[in-house]
């Protein structure tokens, strides 16, 4: 059995996607950067980066499938071309070394960020959206990623396309920003909230739905990972249950956000060190991000568990983390 090529393995997502291929009796070889390493899995590493070309052939040499799930992922950037150089430069990189190598196929890692979501409605995959309704640096380069991902499917490369939601579960190692929402919460760092709601989704669920659409998707269709649409109010009131911690009941004005977001990514410009309210999360928390998985579902045979148990579970490992 040929193996498996899976980048950003040492990450959150990435380290899932590995652990269920090692379930499935695939040897993994999981693409690093010098200095990273993934824990308690047997897995091969070989040290690359997204933007040398030479490191993703001689990685890709020899695979049968690709999971391309790493992502330079920061909602701030001192030098944003930073991400347009990891995320999408570096897809090109990796899906020209695939294309070149012969692989089977193909699975690349999205973001639900790069699905059109009406106003007051939800977001389907099949809705029009474009490169100017993107917030922010991040959305933009993962967006264009995605055109490139297109781009090369259109061109015969056996490319499928997943949209993650917001992961919740263990091995949030840095962790991300909806696992920051569950360590604010644990730590009391969080005493008021704004009006906003994601796609709360467990990652393991994200990882076999990796896997589905490896054997089950089309080639050069996206297919959405996700599963309940909650409010963050909804949210905290989980995590409240679950911990028997109180939930903060102070709603602040989306203009007081943004207020601060101003401030602290000012403030940022000038320090070098990454703002704790990001502007461009702020930008992002003014729409809903709510979607159906209903695609998934029919085509893939998705079927995710509900968020509660993902935010159990992110509670368990990041208390004892």
């Amino acid at each position: 059995m040929k193996p498996a090529l899976v980048t950003g393995a040492s990450g959150f997502l990435g380290w899932h996607v590995a652990r269920v291929l090692r379930e499935r009796g695939y040897p993994v070889r999981a693409l690093v950067r010098a200095g990273s390493r993934v824990d308690a899995l047997d897995v091969e590493t070989v040290v690359g980066d997204l933007r040398d070309a030479d490191s993703l052939r001689r990685a890709v040499s020899g695979c049968g499938l690709v999971f391309h799930v790493a992502a330079d992922y920061r909602l701030w950037a001192k030098e944003p071309a930073e991400l347009y150089r990891s995320n999408v430069d570096g897809t090109r990189n990796l899906l020209e070394a695939s294309r070149q190598a012969g692989v089977e196929r193909v699975v690349y890692t999205s973001t639900v960020g790069c699905i059109g979501i009406p106003d007051g409605d939800i977001g389907n995959e099949d809705l029009p959206v474009s490169l100017a309704e993107m917030a922010g640096d991040y959305k933009r380069s993962k967006f264009l990623a995605e055109q490139v991902a297109l781009e090369f499917a259109r061109g015969g490369l056996p490319v499928v396309i997943v949209n993650p939601t917001a992961p919740v579960g263990d091995h949030d190692v840095k962790p991300t920003p909806t696992g920051k929402i569950v360590v604010d919460f644990l730590n009391g760092d969080m005493p008021a909230f704004i009006d906003t709601g994601l796609n709360i989704v467990d990652v393991r669920d994200i990882a076999e739905g990796h896997w589905l659409a490896c054997e089950h998707g089309r080639q050069g269709e996206r297919y959405i990972l996700g599963s309940e649409n909650l409010t963050l109010a909804q949210i905290l009131q989980h995590l409240a249950q679950i911990t028997g911690r109180p939930a903060p009941t102070m709603q602040l004005p989306y203009a007081v956000a943004w207020c601060a977001g101003v401030c602290s990514t000012a403030w940022a410009g000038v320090t070098g060190t990454p703002p704790r309210i990001p502007m461009e999360g702020v930008r992002m928390a003014k729409r809903k991000m709510w979607v159906t998985h209903e695609k998934a579902r029919r085509e893939l045979g998705f079927t995710p568990g509900p968020a509660r148990q993902a935010l159990a579970r992110a509670v368990e490992w990041f208390s004892a983390a």
